[in-house]
């Protein structure tokens, strides 16, 4: 049994404040009344009232509606909402155009016109690591291409190859525990719980061979000057598959980024290639510039991230020429805690001019083979297939007039008034 001085001192106060002289209580109704009031105040303290929204989840009631239990996420709670909410920031990307904005009193002609604003919309750039491509995720990639819903692009090279040998021959299911010591006894190469077999990679050396020798070729011959964004346009013009990302890449001219083209197996590849044959050359400064000048050169921008690592960090840096992304979304399951770029929250990129300063970035920390092709299940593929998704005559590349750079300079210039 607690006592009433047990929970007085509980509560903060060295002694009841109606204890007798002698040392017993004088009036425990007192006591009782002011314990009352103690518990009142310390623990049932009153609440303000809430704006937000109520936490309400999908009523299976209703029936299997997955439009709708899609939506009820951004009011479930934990990372559904925030799964929620990185669709609804992708919806922003969709929907916005220059229309959005008033028309400034500087504006050339051209750009006066309602109809000609309309057209003006957000530069998508898709980042992924290489796992993606080999999981099954690549479909779900290839259908962004394939429909021209991202303009800039950036992966590993294992996100080029990986899609390359996938038209070659297939990657396999596995499991997490198989015995690595085995698997290199048998030829066969673990991806988490997916299996690569050696052969995969010998049918690629045989077809990536002849291109590097053909594009050496042309570098001698004809002078052209071949860098990673270049050869993987090459190599999807090659490939002729309709299952391969870069096939779709090429055809509908989107660039893939890879500045870290020689860390995999195409790197393995130049390496033989060069003891044959020295002297082909890659040039990363022109893709640097290209990669910059994609974030330069467009009105709005808005990042979909995929993973962690070169992929992020390529895209996000790019974005700082511009004074940040306008709108941004991260799939990742990276910590913050160990400083590292991987996992680094929005806001740290807002710091670095990464990310822009007013707009609502979202993180969410899941598995992206859980998460991403739900997400673009409702967003972009619902928009082509209920007949709103309309690509044609969309312009990316619109310069701020001089007003609108003092604008975006006065919203860097503000500073939080101290309290």
């Amino acid at each position: 049994v607690v006592s009433h001085f047990q929970l007085y001192r509980f509560f903060g106060f060295s002694t009841a404040p109606s204890m007798a002289k002698n040392g017993g209580y004088a009036n425990e109704a007192a006591d009782a009344e002011y314990l009352k009031r103690s518990t009142q105040e310390y623990v049932l303290a009153s609440s303000e009232k809430l704006s937000s929204p109520e936490v309400v989840g999908y009523d299976f009631n209703q029936g299997v509606d997955y439009e709708a239990l899609l939506q009820s996420f951004v009011t479930t709670g934990f990372q559904a909402t925030n799964m929620g909410k990185a669709m609804m920031e992708i919806e922003r990307m969709l929907d916005w155009s220059l229309a959005d904005d008033p028309v400034p009193e500087d504006e050339v002609d051209e750009f006066k016109d309602v109809e000609a604003r309309r057209k003006v919309r957000t530069k998508i750039w898709l980042s992924y690591t290489s796992n993606m491509i080999s999981s099954g995720v690549r479909e779900t990639i290839r259908f962004l291409v394939q429909h021209s819903m991202v303009q800039v692009m950036i992966t590993t090279a294992g996100g080029i190859e990986e899609d390359i040998i996938k038209c070659l021959a297939p990657t396999h299911l596995g499991d997490f525990a198989l015995p690595g010591r085995d698997l290199r006894s048998r030829g066969l190469n673990r991806i988490g719980n997916l299996l690569a077999p050696n052969d995969n990679y010998c049918l690629f050396e045989d077809w990536l061979m002849p291109i590097l020798n053909s594009m050496h070729d042309e570098q001698e011959k004809d002078g052209v000057v071949w860098s990673p964004t270049k050869m993987i346009h090459r190599f999807g013009k090659e490939i002729n598959n309709p299952t391969s990302v870069c096939y779709w890449a090429y055809l509908n001219n989107i660039p893939i980024f890879s500045p870290a083209i020689t860390d995999g197996s195409i790197g393995d590849m130049l390496y033989f290639h060069n003891y044959k044959r020295p002297g082909f050359v890659l040039d990363i400064v022109q893709d640097i510039r290209g990669v910059n000048d994609q974030a330069m050169k467009a009105r709005k921008t808005g990042v979909l991230i995929i993973g962690g690592g070169l992929v992020k960090h390529h895209c996000m840096n790019a974005n700082i020429m511009r004074n940040g992304a306008d709108f941004a979304v991260y799939v990742s399951t990276a910590q913050e805690f160990d400083g590292s770029d991987s996992g680094a929250q929005p806001d740290e990129a807002v710091s670095w001019g990464k990310i822009r300063v007013d707009a609502q970035p979202v993180k969410v920390h899941a598995e992206a083979t859980l998460v991403l092709p739900l997400m673009v299940a409702n967003t972009f593929a619902k928009r082509l297939h209920k007949g709103q998704w309309q690509p044609e005559g969309r312009v990316f590349d619109k310069t701020f007039m001089a007003s609108e750079l003092e604008r975006e300079k006065k919203k860097c210039s503000l500073r939080p008034q101290k309290a």
